[in-house]
């Protein structure tokens, strides 16, 4: 049931956490128990932020955490391993170079986005890049047509499985050529439907999209790479095989994150698992693309057929050009007013913006669809 008293957010991120999470993440941090509110969890004296890493306690949070990631979204346990890293996603844009790069065979990419091109910009510096399709020319409103074979011989094909600013989305992950690594960017999606996650030799995800709070990155990839002789010497910091080594505590861990990435796994798999999370966001992001595709003044930015689930950016591009923008800014102030929060649209799109992560309820799609064709009806 959502809390009604709370205001509806449309936050790209850090985005919606369920109240069950924050009510339990609260206890662990302020009441001694790490398991939240649950009246068996036992009290050990000390918030979650006070006591060591190394211990017991603690311990206990970051491995059900890791088994979690495992199960919940079926990442396979026996070819993969999960880490818990910090420098959220962005960090991964330099350690996939640092650790995948070979001499002589280039990185590939497809361009789909803000969050790919600057991956791309941070692999030049270790080497040639291969932009194997791009949608900058039309505004990135779709997944570019590419041919996979295309990246034969590259050291590793990069791509970002959902795009916030742009709202685009992969229906499905690719199989790499023979020998290509596939890296996959599943920040803002992973989580909200089942993937064939197992076909990713790396993946990366900054938790505060669906998986938790700011701070943490979880990171998942194929053991056989982890200690692979053929990867280029770099600091010991920026190595898969240092924190995987070390169960990813080679350095005091964000255990807050942990402990929060642990909670939303266990409220994920006890509604059902990502399987019930895709009926949800299928439901939610249904309403509101009928609403804008039956509109003469809103407007999707991403074409059918491309759309994302999760993050849903528009336009009220049906009204005249010089009154566009006041119109829209006045629909963000009603929109504010009546709680609808974080509705505007990113610079490079304009407009406005909405994201509906796992967390955001039904009620809320409904209510601000209804408050759009309300809203078309005065304009």
């Amino acid at each position: 049931m959502a809390d009604t008293t709370r205001p509806f957010n449309f936050s790209a991120g850090p985005a919606i956490l369920p109240q069950e999470v924050l009510e339990r993440a609260a206890e662990a941090v302020t009441a001694l128990r790490l398991g939240g509110h649950q009246p068996d969890a036992p009290s050990i004296g000390l918030s979650l932020l006070e006591v060591s890493h190394r211990g017991g306690p603690y311990q206990a949070v970051h491995d059900r955490a890791i088994e979690l990631a495992h199960s919940v979204l079926n990442i396979p346990e026996d070819t993969h391993q999960i880490l818990l890293l910090p420098g959220g996603a962005s960090m991964q844009f330099v350690m996939v170079p640092t650790n995948l790069s070979r001499p002589g065979r280039p990185a590939s990419f497809v361009d789909t986005g803000a969050w790919s091109s600057k991956a791309i910009a941070e692999a030049r510096h270790f080497g040639e890049v291969r932009v194997l399709g791009s949608s900058s020319d039309s505004k990135f409103d779709h997944i570019p047509p590419v041919n996979w074979a295309d990246a034969a011989g590259s050291s590793f094909l990069h791509i970002t499985t959902n795009n916030t600013i742009y709202g685009t989305e992969y229906e499905d992950l690719p199989h790499a050529p023979e020998g290509v690594p596939l890296v996959v960017d599943a920040s803002s999606h992973i989580g909200s439907r089942p993937m064939a996650l197992e076909r990713a030799a790396l993946g990366y995800a900054g938790a505060q999209k669906n998986l938790g709070c700011s701070g943490l990155c979880l990171v998942f990839l194929r053991r056989d790479l982890i200690d692979d002789p053929e990867a280029p010497a770099s600091p010991k910091f920026l190595k898969y095989a240092t924190h995987a080594n070390a169960n990813s505590l080679f350095n005091t861990p964000n255990s807050f994150g942990v402990l929060v990435l642990k909670l939303v796994l266990e409220w994920i798999e006890a509604r059902g698992g990502v399987e019930a999370m895709a009926r949800l966001n299928n439901e939610k992001s249904e309403l509101l693309y009928e609403t804008l595709d039956n509109s003469s003044l809103f407007a999707a930015h991403a074409r059918a057929g491309h759309r994302s689930r999760m993050t849903i950016p528009f336009t009220l591009n049906g009204a005249p050009e010089a009154e566009r923008d006041a119109l829209t800014a006045r629909f963000l102030t009603e929109a504010n007013d009546l709680g609808f929060q974080g509705l505007k649209g990113h610079r490079s799109v304009g407009g406005c913006r909405a994201s509906m992560y796992n967390a955001f309820p039904v009620e809320g799609a409904r209510a601000l669809t209804s408050f759009m064709r309300e809203f078309e009806r005065r304009a």
